[in-house]
């Protein structure tokens, strides 16, 4: 297991458009032990038509048109934006973007420790090259996706940008913990050999399983919904994880290294007296006359590990003794001639 799994806290519009708020819930992902936030920049009008419908759980969230929906929080501005920036400096931790549209781009490419590229612009080319061409590290989402068109979307970011960041994603909200598909971490590793990582959208019940499960895989990032009160009904507070959830997962993965241990097979200190009572040495089975020439019938292996190692038994047979010897007396090389 990777030890330094980078945690991105996505507060998406959590923050409702309020700048307290949002500081409060960026607070909260730092006490928590989340390495970085990431916000998402859009005007409603740029990310969706009139005709885009729902596709999240309408039991948590009722509204069925994007464009509504996404108008509620795109009120912050540059002058917002850049006082969060301000603050993530402050407090020590990274901040990351989502850009929707391409005019936003430009503001944020000096400001970012990455750029994140959503699942639903997997195939939105001139978002991906702007992006690209910034140099700003990436990192890609390829929720509701195949191979080709991930494939596609890497060939593209890598004509002008090698610093790339592939996440599994399922791009369901929320995902139904079966859905998760866990093993498709392996297809990203082996098809691309980059770094990976998951963007998770389960509910926190099976997050803190699915999360700690993903960090089996070597991956070496995290992206998971944040806020400071999963009880709010709408956005994404629903399947988001708050302050708790993550010092409680920081506390589980912290266990699981600590339970997968050492990577070099060797014995451990505490074993150092297993070694010698619970195995064998070598000991006399009767008692012989010095002269004798010993046996496997003169000999038995018994615990504990004192003596010769019955590994070494071969050495001993046809050995003759230079002493009288009795039955149970360890067996030692400097008994023969």
């Amino acid at each position: 297991m990777n030890k330094s799994v980078y945690f991105i806290a996505e507060i998406g519009v959590n923050h409702e458009a309020n700048l307290k708020l949002a500081k409060r819930i960026i607070l909260d992902a730092k006490k928590g032990g989340a390495h970085a936030i990431k916000l998402q920049s859009y005007k409603a009008e740029k990310i969706a038509s009139k005709y885009a419908k729902a596709y999240w759980d309408k039991k948590e969230e009722k509204e069925d048109n994007q464009l509504k929906l996404y108008k509620r929080f795109d009120k912050f501005e540059e002058i917002d934006y850049q006082k969060i920036i301000d603050y993530c400096k402050k407090i020590k931790i990274d901040f990351i973007i989502t850009p929707f549209d391409l005019e936003t781009i430009n503001f944020f490419k000096n400001k970012v420790k990455y750029f994140k590229i959503s699942s639903s612009d997997i195939t939105n080319f001139p978002l991906i090259e702007k992006i690209a061409k910034t140099k700003k590290p990436i990192i890609l989402s390829t929720g509701a996706s195949n191979i080709q068109e991930i494939r596609e979307a890497v060939k593209l970011i890598k004509k002008y940008n090698k610093k790339l960041t592939l996440l599994h994603c399922i791009l369901n909200y929320p995902t139904k913990r079966y859905d998760a598909n866990l093993g498709m971490i392996d297809d990203l590793q082996n098809t691309f050999n980059i770094p990976v990582g998951i963007s998770d959208h389960t509910n926190p019940k099976d997050s803190h399983d699915i999360l700690l499960f993903a960090t089996l895989k070597n991956i070496t990032m995290i992206e998971k919904h944040f806020t400071n009160d999963k009880s709010k009904r709408g956005n994404d507070h629903f399947h988001s994880f708050d302050k708790y959830d993550l010092i409680k997962f920081n506390q589980r993965v912290l266990d699981a290294q600590r339970i997968i241990g050492k990577r070099k097979k060797n014995f451990l200190k505490s074993e150092v007296i297993s070694r010698k009572n619970a195995r064998r040495g070598l000991f006399y089975n009767r008692n012989l006359k010095k002269n004798s020439k010993i046996n496997s019938t003169d000999i038995i292996s018994l615990r504990p590990a004192i003596g010769i190692s019955p590994s070494l038994y071969k050495k001993v047979i046809k050995k003759k003794l230079k002493i009288n010897v009795k039955l149970g007396r360890k067996i030692k090389f400097s008994d023969f001639y």
